[in-house]
């Protein structure tokens, strides 16, 4: 035991702190964000007053209570917000390493939420894949706070965690790390052949097109005439061309399928031999992104044109889209299928505290339940694991799909 907290708590103590400064930052962008506010400049000041804050309120966690939870400056009572996301954070933080890297196999569930490959391998050699994996956790925070608030997502956010998982991703699978050779379920997201990896390069390069025409004129924003229909206030159920929008997004998209169409029957022609890992490792974080993005978007395409009215939220689409990035291509069908449960456990909550204290429901967005159902994928993936073989076989498993020489490969 005394060897053992030797070993985590040290490491715990410096993730929780991290946690707490993260936590911090993402206070200044859930207030400034909405706002079209820089994140950076000016530093940070009391809403009320505009007096600059010292580092004692701004010390992460503690400061709230130095202060007393008021600004010295003007007495204006601070939002307990800012505390209880910065200790969010922070646990969560901590946790993840206390399942990844200090459960360990023989800690049962707690033990399987990472594998082996997590523990065996520990921080030292799986740094970049774990620094993605909490830059997801920090952006699901921040992209509840301000959906639950604004009733829309950022895209700034699940772009900055998007860009972290196709750099991490790659540069985890230069690292060396354990094990006899490169066996199915070492590395933790499923990976990618070279059919696949020309089908997820197709569809990356179809985005790229149609992006570039959106950005030129020749294609154009879905839903630009809105503030013609809608009052500010309103909601996007009184927008009355709903329908033909999708039209304009599917238009968007052809670029994409045809890419991956192209790619699939391309990549069949390739060399049967397997990719290098820092390939499969590239198309399973596209293949991810391709397939959490695609599943909202399909959703939103044939829910806006059976009711008539905009079904899901684009700000959604970049979100699972990050999550599939992060966690792989599997990991979307499990959140979508688990984020309704967060829904109606919200429904139930809700419901029950208005009518205790006499107040009206208030109703969430989609993302804080998507964000809800990623924390609980990951935490549920043994079930996932034993589940997944039986109800669903078709869906690929975690896993690089070589062989190399021992201890060379992730």
């Amino acid at each position: 035991m005394n060897l053992w907290l030797l070993q985590h708590l040290p490491v715990a103590t410096f993730i929780f702190a991290a946690g707490a400064i993260v936590g911090s930052f993402l206070n200044v962008v859930i207030y400034r964000l909405p706002a079209g506010m820089s994140v950076i400049s000016p530093p940070s000041r009391c809403p009320t007053c505009g007096a600059r804050l010292s580092w004692r309120e701004n010390l992460p966690i503690l400061g709230w209570f130095l202060v007393r939870g008021r600004c010295r400056h003007c007495a204006a009572p601070v939002s307990c917000q800012y505390i209880l996301v910065e200790l969010l954070v922070a646990l969560l933080f901590v946790g993840l390493y206390a399942a990844y890297y200090a459960a360990g196999p023989r800690v049962g569930w707690w033990g399987a939420v990472g594998g082996d490959w997590w523990y065996y391998n520990w921080v030292a050699r799986t740094s970049p894949l774990f620094g993605a994996h909490l830059a997801l956790l920090a952006a699901l925070v921040a992209m509840t706070v301000i959906d639950a608030r604004t009733y829309i997502i950022p895209i700034q956010i699940p772009l900055v965690v998007t860009v972290v998982a196709f750099l991490a991703h790659p540069l985890q699978a230069l690292l060396p790390t354990m094990g006899v050779g490169i066996i199915a379920g070492h590395w933790p997201v499923p990976a990618a052949d070279w059919q696949w990896f020309a089908a997820v390069c197709g569809g990356m390069a179809g985005i790229g097109v149609s992006v570039t025409l959106l950005k030129c004129g020749v294609l154009r924003y879905s839903f630009a005439d809105y503030d013609q229909y809608v009052a500010e206030g309103d909601t996007f159920a009184e927008y009355p061309h709903a329908r033909r929008e999708m039209g304009v997004e599917m238009l968007f998209l052809l670029p994409c399928l045809a890419g991956l169409a192209g790619g699939l029957i391309l990549g069949a022609r390739l060399h049967a031999v397997p990719p290098p890992a820092i390939i499969q490792a590239l198309g399973g974080v596209g293949g991810g992104y391709l397939a959490g993005g695609g599943l909202i978007w399909g959703i939103r395409i044939l829910g806006t044109l059976a009711f008539g009215r905009e079904a899901m939220g684009v700000g959604d689409i970049h979100l699972l889209a990050a999550v599939g990035a992060v966690l792989g291509c599997t990991a979307p069908l499990w959140i979508f299928f688990v984020a309704p449960f967060s829904g109606l456990l919200w429904i139930a909550v809700s419901k029950g505290l208005g009518t205790a204290f006499k107040k009206t429901r208030r109703e969430l967005p989609y993302g804080p339940h998507l964000a809800v159902a990623t924390i609980a994928v990951i935490v549920c993936q043994p079930a996932l694991n034993w589940a997944q073989p039986i109800y669903l076989p078709w869906l690929p498993v975690a896993g690089l799909v070589q062989t190399a020489a021992p201890g060379v490969g992730p």
